[in-house]
């Protein structure tokens, strides 16, 4: 019996120790209520080929790396820890391992899938270096991207950003606009997050440093209406893409996801088949919650890419490789700090290189 199994039959005996991390009251429960916040889990013994940091750009590897020390820390020193003074790992540390997984908020599931794998092969491992290289290996595994779908290409192409209040939407959408910016797209914000004064203006201070147009109402305007202009404007002036905010807490009665769908509606009215992407920002440090929000919002929006923040400031990396085992929803791009450029293509194997290098 693995270290969760004897952790839930503790649970059941009356022990204290809960069986998986609860849901954090407040950002996302069971369901949704009117005005309420709402702040993917085969064995393959053949190891690819090792990713070669070098493989991608320098500087991007580099600060992805950093964004996880705090959980490389944790994954490397503790494994480091564990195999003192053993000769192979038996069945007291692949329990120890198992813990140390899911303390990394992997996702329970993920983690017994994860340490199946493992076991299967934990008689060739004899060091600390074979099973890291072995857990990098079944962790790319795991977060194996599905075949990305080609989407023919419209002008402008609209992308519809939403996500709870204090996951870093805001942010993101600057980082978002300056990237596509810097390759030479013309971009238009559509500032739908009216309810929350501050939105609008960071917006436009983020816009003004992409050096990006932005489209924006007054205080508490109908966001479905900004959106509608914002989409209008950009065709009118000929921009490639154009990112509509929205809000993450409505300051009134009406259900967040029905405005959202709202928004929506009013977008397809000037392109009938957009939205073209619907990104879903979560953020790391929420751990298994991330996943809960994920699930929410796509049942009801039909999400096609996450967008995963504030991974340097977590130790609990570990949710990305729980999210791409749980959710059959790409994960687009991760936060791995506060600079325009930290916002990055999400890559399996520069992620598990950097999650133990």
């Amino acid at each position: 019996m693995g270290w969760f199994g004897k952790k839930k039959q503790q649970h059941t005996e009356g022990a204290d120790i809960p069986a998986s991390a609860p849901v954090e009251s407040g950002t996302m429960g069971a369901g949704l209520s009117p005005g309420d916040t709402l702040s993917r889990e085969g064995e393959n013994d053949a190891a690819p080929e090792m990713y070669a940091p070098e493989d991608a750009p320098k500087g991007f590897f580099q600060q992805l790396k950093r964004g996880l020390s705090k959980t490389r820390d944790v994954l490397t020193t503790d494994i480091d820890a564990l195999f003192r003074g053993r000769k192979k790992p038996g069945a007291d540390l692949l329990e120890e391992i198992e813990e140390l997984l899911i303390t990394s908020d992997m996702g329970v599931q993920t983690t017994l899938d994860l340490m199946a794998r493992i076991s299967k092969k934990s008689r060739g491992i004899t060091s600390a270096e074979e099973l890291k290289t072995a857990l990098k290996t079944e962790i790319r595994a795991l977060m194996a991207s599905p075949p990305e779908v080609i989407h023919p290409v419209r002008k402008p192409h609209v992308i519809m950003v939403v996500g709870v209040n204090g996951v870093g939407k805001t942010t993101t959408i600057g980082k978002l606009a300056a990237r596509f910016a810097g390759e030479g797209k013309g971009v238009l914000i559509g500032a739908a997050d009216t309810f929350r004064a501050a939105a609008v203006e960071q917006l436009s201070i983020w816009a003004e440093r992409a050096g990006v147009e932005i489209v924006r109402h007054r205080d508490n305007a109908d966001p479905a209406a900004v959106a509608f202009d914002s989409v209008e404007a950009a065709m009118a002036r000929g921009k490639d893409i154009v990112i509509i905010d929205t809000a993450g807490r409505l300051h009134t009665k009406v259900n967040l996801m029905e405005e959202l769908k709202k928004i929506k509606r009013a977008i397809a009215k000037k392109i009938p088949d957009a939205p073209h992407e619907t990104y879903l920002v979560i953020d790391a440090t929420t751990g298994q919650n991330a996943v809960s929000q994920a699930k929410l919002f796509n049942e009801s929006m039909g999400i096609t890419g996450l967008i995963l923040t504030k991974l340097d400031g977590t130790a609990k990396g570990g949710v990305v490789v729980g999210i791409c085992h749980s959710l059959e929803i790409p994960l687009a791009y991760i936060g791995v700090g506060e600079g325009v450029d930290d916002l990055q293509k999400f890559d399996p194997e520069q992620f598990s290189e950097a999650l133990f290098s």
